[in-house]
């Protein structure tokens, strides 16, 4: 096992991150199921219509691949698709939704911009997004709850933000994002930035790179972050008494960066750790340990052993 620093931290008994209301000021109880919507029978505003595209077209460019293969650009994709998957699992989830650990804003800023180009949106967005899903997981305000099949889990869910917006309510559990410039400003500026950089990738290696570069990277880090909200809350195992149906998917951990240690991560989500065992592949947490061994990262949070002892179904 590891020897952690003694600036590591428990994990806190669980609590909301904010308080979370509907439109009309109700709390999260007494929600009634709104019948699911038929995804062509009804109004796109103009926000999932963009999303649609934006996922349609790089699963599109990545078909075309094999007719405009390339290493290089291929090379190319490989890198981009660990590079922005690190960046989401580092940054986006474990950093900014959870707060499991705390790194210099020299640090927490780039990992943030670069985790802007897996097309999964906004930091703002992403982070209360997750924070409702671990408020009401599996119940009917979950924004990608997998009880509502497994294609709405996995995908289906993001291109209605009406739903999800009439699921949540108002998103006012990102306050402590809100407060700050760079977070507003990239929420503000996003469409620019990946503009910029998919006209770069045609402009610096043509179609190759658009394709084996671009496609293959985006549609790699898509289907990796969508089976965590799908695959890993239906196959798999459990290890801790949770209320869901998350579950630890091993095969899954090397190209998720660590991050279907699922259940593990349910039963503990403020852990900066959730490959919990030392065999537990989690590539995200050995990129924390090691700025946590150079001094770079702090307050570590991992669950303590009473914790442990008391959610293990073993116990």
């Amino acid at each position: 096992g590891y020897k952690f620093s003694k600036q590591t931290h428990t994990i806190p008994p669980r609590s909301d991150m904010c308080e979370i209301t509907r439109d009309d000021g109700s709390s999260r109880s007494g929600v009634v199921r709104k019948e699911k919507r038929a995804y062509f029978k009804r109004k796109w505003p103009l926000v999932d219509v963009i999303r649609a595209l934006t996922v349609v077209i790089v699963h599109f460019l990545c078909l075309l691949a094999p007719f405009n293969y390339k290493w290089e650009a291929l090379r190319f994709g490989l890198v981009l698709y660990v590079l922005t998957a690190v960046s989401i699992t580092f940054s986006y989830h474990r950093n900014l939704a959870h707060r499991s650990f705390k790194v210099p804003k020299w640090i927490e800023y780039p990992f943030a911009y670069s985790a802007v180009f897996a097309l999964q949106g906004d930091p703002l967005d992403w982070v209360s997004i997750h924070r409702f899903h671990h408020q009401f997981t599996d119940s009917d305000r979950d924004p990608h709850s997998p009880k509502e099949g497994f294609l709405f889990s996995h995908v289906l869910w993001i291109f209605d933000t009406e739903y999800i917006k009439y699921k949540c309510g108002d998103r006012n559990n990102v306050m402590d994002l809100k407060k700050q410039w760079f977070y507003r400003f990239l929420r503000r500026t996003i469409a620019l930035h990946i503009l910029t950089f998919w006209t770069a990738l045609y402009l610096y290696g043509g179609l190759p790179y658009l394709t084996c570069g671009g496609g293959v990277g985006g549609v790699i880090v898509y289907h990796m972050t969508w089976l965590v909200n799908s695959a890993c809350h239906v196959l798999g195992s459990r290890s801790w008494k949770t209320k869901d149906t998350s579950r630890n998917v091993w095969w899954l951990s090397l190209v998720t960066m660590g991050e279907s240690w699922h259940n593990n991560h349910h039963a503990f989500e403020s852990s900066a750790r959730q490959g919990l065992e030392w065999w537990q592949i989690d590539i995200t947490w050995y990129l924390i340990r090691l700025l946590e061994v150079l001094g770079l990262a702090t307050d570590v949070k991992f669950p303590s052993e009473f914790q442990k002892h008391k959610l293990a179904l073993t116990s």
